[in-house]
């Protein structure tokens, strides 16, 4: 059937595809305008999601939507830092966000995203949004004119949408951005994720029970993030040619990578699996345009970063907050293209900082700068503004970050920090 075949006539000021994060802070921020707002969700919530880690610079989000009642509720583990280690356990480093000074959200949470983004999607309901699940969008198309959506219902039947702007909210699936043929590839950053919920995983004592706890080995890292107060999420990153290589099963190589790390095998030491082991392709990727003729792109349908650093929904909901103000605006007076190239801009400035980050934390430098830290121009104050979620800041915090990256570089040229020998202390598949 033609795109443009039975067409609703119902106009929607937006339709949002997706209901994760990035789609529904979109949707909520732009009803909470008192925008007619239509978002299509292919999943029926809650649904198991990775990527449970969040930042504090989230919570600013989460109390202008009205959501913080609701997270407090779900009874979601408080993260106050996060901690960084070598394999062997021979060099630590830990970050607590209210010491940092340039850091002005002190707290996050940890969270089971099936909870969590379920929680999202009821809440822009609550604010206005006709929020469908078990929609599947078949083809988006949009011109100056406005958007057109094909989706079908749980129970197969196609209906055809229209509305002023589109928002493409579909995650990983990227779909206007592969109907475009615009996606782009990071060439050294093609990961796999193996990871699983355990019961009994050691944790720190105390306020450091909720840390995140990143272990670095030669070419791969585990994480640990508590969901709740008895379950735990475990995972390991590495390339994906290992896993190819590996003659085992994705257990066997997760378990062996386990057993080559002594502080990853003392915390899983009494670990108790929950539910069956889990693989995820984690190729880190951005869509050359992230905005088209009266179309947004936000979140991960707009690029996909490496989640070493937990960003992934800060960005989504920060660009699906940013998104709305644009639509918002450009509904009053009909004109979009300048409101539009500067979320495009905010965007990929928000990517570009923590892929310089990402693609440092894959170096030995990187490491071994970022693992001595020196009180010198408090420098990992700057760090620790970056680890929260302060993608903005003033010049007085830019300029150490760039101090910071050029450290690294030095580091790698000529060596001022001890070396770390990663194949020497943690063995890797």
């Amino acid at each position: 059937m033609p795109l443009n075949q039975g067409v609703s006539q119902e106009i929607y000021d937006a339709i949002v595809i997706g209901g994760g994060p990035g789609g529904s802070t979109a949707g909520a921020y732009l009803a909470w305008a008192g925008k007619k707002v239509l978002l299509l969700e292919k999943e029926i919530f809650p649904r198991f999601h990775v990527g449970e880690s969040l930042l504090p610079y989230n919570v600013r989000l989460f109390t202008e939507l009205g959501l913080m009642p609701a997270l407090q509720a779900a009874g979601f583990p408080n993260k106050f830092g996060a901690q960084f280690e070598l394999g062997d356990g021979s060099k630590a480093v830990g970050f607590v966000f209210r010491q940092g000074k340039f850091t002005k959200e002190h707290q996050a949470f940890q969270v089971e995203r099936e909870i969590f983004d379920d929680i999202l999607l009821k809440n822009s309901r609550r604010l206005g949004v006709d929020a469908r699940e078990g929609w599947t969008v078949r083809k988006a198309e949009s011109n100056e004119s406005g958007a057109i959506v094909q989706a079908s219902d749980p129970a197969g039947k196609v209906e055809t949408f229209q509305a002023r702007y589109l928002v493409d909210a579909s995650g990983r699936g990227n779909l206007t951005g592969t109907q475009q043929g615009l996606r782009v590839m990071h060439a050294s950053l093609k990961k796999i994720a193996i990871f699983r919920h355990f019961l009994n995983v050691e944790l720190d004592p105390g306020e450091r029970r909720g840390d995140t706890v990143i272990t670095r080995l030669e070419n791969s890292w585990f994480w640990f993030i508590p969901v709740s107060a008895e379950k735990t999420s475990v995972g390991c990153v590495l390339d994906q040619d290992a896993l190819k290589r590996w003659k085992g099963s994705p257990e066997e190589l997760f378990n062996q990578l386990v057993h080559s790390s002594p502080p990853v095998l003392r915390r899983m030491k009494n670990a108790q699996p929950l539910g069956d082991m889990r693989t995820a392709a984690d190729f880190s990727y951005y869509n050359k345009q992230l905005v088209g003729p009266r179309l947004i792109r936000v979140g991960d349908a707009g690029g996909f970063l490496d989640p070493i650093f937990s960003s992934g929904v800060y960005i989504a909901m920060l660009s699906g907050k940013l998104a709305a103000e644009a639509i918002v605006a450009s509904l009053q007076d009909g004109s979009y293209a300048r409101r539009f190239a500067r979320y495009e801009e905010r965007f990929f400035s928000a990517m570009k900082f923590y892929w310089e980050m990402i693609e440092g934390f894959y170096t030995t430098p990187f490491m071994e700068v970022f693992l001595e830290p020196r009180e010198k121009w408090n420098l990992p104050a700057a760090v620790n503004a970056a680890l929260a979620g302060e993608l903005r800041g003033d010049w007085s915090l830019r300029w150490r970050m760039r101090v910071f990256f050029l450290l690294v570089k030095l580091q790698g040229r000529r060596p001022f920090l001890p070396k770390i020998s990663f194949s020497a202390i943690c063995p890797n598949a």
